[in-house]
């Protein structure tokens, strides 16, 4: 797609100081910016770049004092991080293309209910009394189990395996290989030393605009539900135990495990590699360093933990200068 500065201004609510009929066919980082393509500048240790930048579109931040001349035609915009963002979200809803399709290699139940413009894929399997919202797109080798209800504009990349009787929300994204509904790690044990199975006939309920990553599982309860709030970010390669709630807003990034039972609060940041105990509450806002070790609640809202176990992040900071001190000294 060919757009003109003048047009990304009026896409972004920005201006144009420079060519307004400078035209960007892609998109490339600030350092390797060439003719015809669009770079941003928003993080100062970068600034050396915008003079030397060959890019024809520069974004930039409305406040942005350039201390040499540039090139580019710049294109001011209130905060240029999210404007690429919101930029890159037109680009991608340009080239999608809401159409009904139905593969003849696919095999859909005459119960289930399918909206407008549903597109689906090879060799996908969606079972009885299932519900798909308006305008959401299947990917090939997708299995849809039985009595599930999928919200509108979700969009569910190949090999995505739901179980059946789960609920999912509008403009969810499912990416590749990702499990929704497996049955959680219960087991009982028993007085000869063997365990006992236990079955989980709940269900996992995925809110709005949620997206989940590849190879990510997030087990079923085996009663009620396991819960993904609206507007949640789980990365790639997780692991979301039966009935964990994780809270509205929150981002979790990748090789993170969640124990059964836990309640993760609201707009929390949990890195990537940490592990987390069941049956404990995460209060709102709290933010858990890379391979953390949680194993107690979290109370008090808008803290950061780092460590294993996890202890607040200036405590461990002290300790691990402590600890560094040592090893230098022998």
């Amino acid at each position: 797609m060919e757009l003109t500065a003048k047009q990304l201004a009026e896409v972004l609510h920005g201006t144009v100081e420079g060519n307004p009929d400078a035209k960007v066919t892609s998109f490339a980082k600030i350092e390797h910016g060439k003719p015809g393509q669009l770079c941003f500048y928003a993080n100062p240790k970068y600034e050396h770049y915008v003079y030397t930048s060959r890019a024809s579109v520069l974004l930039v931040n409305a406040d942005f004092t350039p201390k040499e001349p540039v090139a580019p035609t710049m294109v001011r915009v209130e905060n240029a991080y999210n404007a690429l963002a919101e930029l890159l979200k037109y680009m991608s809803d340009q080239k999608k293309k809401y159409r009904r399709r139905r593969s003849l290699r696919s095999r859909i139940a005459c119960s289930a209910k399918l909206g407008k413009r549903v597109n689906v894929g090879d060799f996908v399997t969606i079972g009885k009394n299932c519900q798909i919202g308006d305008c959401t797109i299947i990917h090939d080798n997708v299995t849809i189990g039985a009595g599930t209800k999928i919200g509108s504009y979700c969009i569910i990349y190949p090999g995505v395996h739901i179980f059946p009787g789960m609920v999912i929300g509008d403009r969810v994204i499912l990416h590749a290989g990702c499990i929704i509904g497996d049955d959680g790690f219960g087991n009982a044990p028993q007085p000869d030393g063997t365990w006992r199975k236990i079955e989980h006939l709940g269900n996992v309920v995925i809110g709005n605009d949620v997206e989940i990553g590849s190879n990510t599982t997030v087990d079923r309860a085996p009663m009620e539900s396991t819960i993904i709030e609206d507007g949640a970010r789980i990365d790639n390669l997780c692991q979301i135990a039966h009935n964990v709630v994780v809270g509205k807003n929150t981002v979790i990034a990748a090789q993170t495990g969640i124990a059964g039972s836990t309640q993760v609060g609201e707009s929390c940041i949990i890195a990537g590699q940490v592990g987390i105990v069941g049956h404990i509450k995460i209060a709102d806002h709290t933010t858990l360093g890379a391979k953390t070790g949680l194993i107690s609640n979290i109370r008090k809202p808008g803290e950061t933990f780092w460590g294993i176990p996890a202890i607040p992040h200036r405590t461990f900071l002290k300790a691990y200068a402590k600890f560094k001190r040592a090893g230098e000294e022998e």
